[in-house]
């Protein structure tokens, strides 16, 4: 007799605990046996496991909890995850996996470290935010320095604004706008 075990990386393990400390429901959803998933999950500190599903089980897995309304991120390596990558919400392959379950993720991690995912979520979200906040700044600068550099405020108080410093108003514009978009190199990951 003989057991062939793969173990689970610690970096594993330290994703898992980042998702879930960032409000991330963790399933894992594996084609091997129900007592081989069980002990990896339990490892891993996975609560919810699929096992024994084949491809067509993970895609529709995946589509049951859309259809509870929930937001899916799948995350795969293999041809076994590429009809369940394809149909999530967000879909993740690891860079050393196959080249199907790259060509259909919508994201690859350049390399097989989980703790990679944690990290892009929170870039992600920090870059949202950023367009954000620089669509709010040009938008407030337009409209602002345009109307009263046509003139707008002329008829009212007689006040005109030289149109040279609209213009340097319209440059700082785009100026903010770099300078908050490269605020994105600090964020600590």
């Amino acid at each position: 007799m003989a057991a062939i075990s793969d173990p689970i990386k610690p970096k594993s393990v330290e994703a898992i605990a980042r998702l879930k400390e960032m409000g991330i429901e963790v399933c894992m959803l594996t084609g091997d046996n129900e007592r081989t998933a069980q002990a990896i999950a339990r490892q891993a500190g996975i609560d919810r496991v699929r096992a024994s599903a084949l491809p067509s089980d993970k895609e529709h897995y995946v589509r049951s909890l859309q259809q509870q309304g929930r937001v899916v991120a799948m995350v795969g390596d293999g041809i076994n995850d590429s009809q369940a990558l394809a149909v999530a919400d967000v879909s993740v392959a690891m860079g050393r996996g196959t080249d199907v379950a790259m060509s259909v993720a919508m994201m690859t991690l350049i390399t097989s470290d989980l703790t990679l995912l944690p990290k892009a979520i929170v870039l992600s979200k920090e870059t949202v935010a950023c367009m954000r906040r620089n669509l709010f700044w040009a938008f407030i600068y337009n409209v602002i320095a345009i109307p009263v550099a046509a003139g707008i405020l002329f008829p009212l108080c007689g006040f005109l604004l030289n149109p040279m410093i609209a213009g340097a108003a319209m440059a700082f514009s785009s100026v903010s706008v770099v300078l908050n978009s490269l605020r994105l190199k600090r964020i600590i990951l």
